[in-house]
């Protein structure tokens, strides 16, 4: 198997780097990755200047791009040939909810499956929301390592996104694999106001909210219990029951 590794905290993070010395124990890897973080960039492509490619080893490739423009490149004629999967990761803590929206990681896996490749999107998930300082990539690359096995023994259909929140605990405390469902978080905090060495204003954005819908069979909840939580994600955001009522709504 030939597996595409990409993430969006750029290719000197620790934890792509956990990621590719676990996936090569059981396949040919290749990189393309950013060359700097680009967290919460989302599904965006870079359109309006070129983009610049560096090999820093052997099917190793750094980009001066987004994660979504990394696997778009490589899939389209970067590569001389075409990946079987794609990997994301390992992600520098939670994507959880909502945060899948603003997810680089969990981008890089989506625009994998819009190229028609099964794909995973792999985070580590810290004890604290903000600043929690990780420790276990090695659990996270052991799940992910476990999925790429169960995908090269019974298959994943090409239009799924497999989103992988792995808690930072040993491997030997993980207690279990559980297929969840996105909860969702609270709104977000409000902005931080601040001003720059010559009086201006700056703002900081807010940090994500605390969880929500935390209950059981999400993901939030997986993680709370110590469990790795795997949710299958689906690219069509369009609210299929909610059209017959639209309709009627348009013609009033």
């Amino acid at each position: 198997m030939k597996i595409l590794v990409s993430n969006d905290d750029g290719y000197l993070a620790t934890g792509i780097n956990a990621l590719i010395d676990a996936l090569e124990q059981v396949a040919d890897v290749v990189v393309v990755a950013p060359d700097r973080n680009r967290s919460a960039a989302s599904n965006s492509l870079t359109l309006s200047t070129p983009l610049r490619v560096s090999q820093y080893g052997e099917n190793r490739f750094k980009i001066d791009g987004t994660p979504s423009d990394c696997v778009h490149l490589a899939v389209t004629g970067l590569l001389d040939e075409e990946p079987d999967l794609v990997v994301s990761g390992i992600n520098h803590g939670a994507n959880l909810g909502d945060d899948v929206i603003y997810s680089g990681t969990v981008a890089a896996a989506m625009e994998g499956r819009f190229l028609g490749l099964p794909t995973i999107a792999v985070s580590l998930v810290g004890k604290t929301l903000v600043g929690a300082k990780l420790t276990h990539f090695e659990t996270a690359a052991q799940v992910a390592v476990e999925l790429v096995e169960k995908i090269e023994r019974a298959g994943l259909a090409p239009d799924t996104v497999l989103n992988v929140n792995v808690p930072d605990l040993p491997y030997a405390e993980l207690n279990g694999i559980r297929a969840t469902r996105l909860g969702f978080r609270h709104k977000s905090e409000q902005i931080l106001k601040d001003s720059d060495p010559y009086g201006r204003p700056i703002y900081w954005i807010g940090p994500a909210g605390e969880g929500q819908d935390t209950g059981e069979g999400t993901d939030f909840h997986a993680i709370a219990e110590g469990a790795a939580a795997v949710t299958p994600l689906k690219v069509d955001l369009t609210r299929h029951e909610a059209v017959p009522d639209i309709a009627k709504w348009l013609k009033k």
